[in-house]
Formats: C-alpha cells, structure tokens, sequence
C-alpha cells in the first residue's frame, strides 16, 4: 500500500463519488481536495482536456506533496463546432453551475437536426515531480430535447445514450460508470492499476516526502 494517499484533484461532490466508487478495492488511500485546506486554484487555460488535467495533477501534487488524480473533461458538440469543449463548467459564465450551462446548450441546440455529442474525459496521475500517466475515455450520444432525469451533475440530464434509452441523469450511479467517458477512462486504469502503483512506489521513494 502506498504510504501517502491518492488525492482526487476536485471539490466537485459528484465527481469525487464516482472516482471513490471506480477506486473501490485497490490498496490505497484516496482523499478529495474536501480533505485538505484551501489551496490556490489551478488556471485551467488549456486547450485541450489532456492540457488541463496535466496542469491540475503536476500543481496539485506539488502543493500537496502527494501523488494525484486529475479528471479534465467535458461534452463536444459537432454542430457547435465542438463547444462547449473544455470550457464545459465555464460555458454560460465563470461562475455558471449545471443548470445554466444546461439551459444555454438546450437553447443553441433549438431547431438543430444534428444532435451528436460526445462525453470526453482525460485522466492524468501524477506526482510531484517527473513524469504523469495519461489515460482517455469517451461516449458518443445525443442531446436531448430537454432536460431529463436528476441524477449524475454537469450535462448528464441533457446527454442522451440511445442503447440504453436514457440520458445519463436517467442512470443510477452504478449504471453510468459502466459506459461512461470517465468510466471508460477508468477502466482502463483498473485493467493495469497494479503497475501503477508499483509506479508511484518508485517514483515517490525518489522524492523527498
């Protein structure tokens, strides 16, 4: 077992369930930013998703010491010629929460006939120093005519998944993880998560603690 923790790089509740819940059965500590002090902010100005979670695993690793977990991601949309991208969160303001970032797609996807959307998520694991691990995910879907279900947060009310016939608001927990971009991601972390910590066992040991 690691003698440090894993820490999530996120405040966001629902984020933080998730990951726990994926994490679920490994030897090892996992903490969120909720567990520690505030912390200065990571400027999220990359361009792409695998830009913004680097930058949000290297800082937070260093400020804390501890090796860390970014999850950067967000919906594109082709008929918007990718937004909201990664200014997902930020899409209907800096200070925007889900309901008007939801409400703002709804209304530029108003008579649109092309629909598609895709979840994308990057995954970056890091230490304080040297070198990160970079894992993806994604799922294509569709968005919806409005708003439906209250589970999940972000988009997921609005992102409908045809082979299910919900949209991810619609899904329990449990559901949503199997099929999920972040879920996705994850899984392919699972599949080797033994080499990885045998990974951060080597490169923390040559880091002062």
């Amino acid at each position: 077992m690691l003698d440090r923790p894993l820490v999530l790089a996120t405040r966001n509740q629902g984020k933080i369930l998730e990951l726990k819940e994926l994490l679920s059965g490994f030897d090892v500590t996992v903490k969120s930013l909720n567990d520690f002090g505030p912390i200065p902010q990571v400027i999220e100005d990359g361009k792409t998703f695998e830009e913004n979670a680097y930058k949000k695993a290297h800082f937070t690793a260093r400020v804390l010491g501890f090796p860390t977990l970014a999850d950067d991601s967000g919906i594109v949309v082709p008929a918007l010629n990718g937004a909201p991208g990664v200014r997902s969160a930020r899409f209907a303001g800096e200070d925007a929460d889900d309901a008007s970032n939801n409400m703002k797609l709804l209304k530029m996807m108003e008579g649109v006939a092309d629909r598609r959307a895709v979840f994308e998520c990057v995954i970056v694991i890091a230490v304080p120093r040297g070198p990160a691990l970079v894992y993806d995910g994604r799922c294509e879907g569709e968005i919806a005519n409005q708003a439906r279900g209250k589970s999940g947060f972000g988009y997921d009310p609005v992102f409908y998944y045809a082979p299910m016939n919900k949209t991810f608001g619609e899904l329990s927990r449990e559901e949503k993880n199997l099929i999920s971009h972040r879920g996705r991601a994850m899984a392919k972390i699972k599949e080797e998560f033994h080499k990885i910590l045998k990974w951060l066992e080597q490169r923390l040991s040559e880091e002062p603690f």
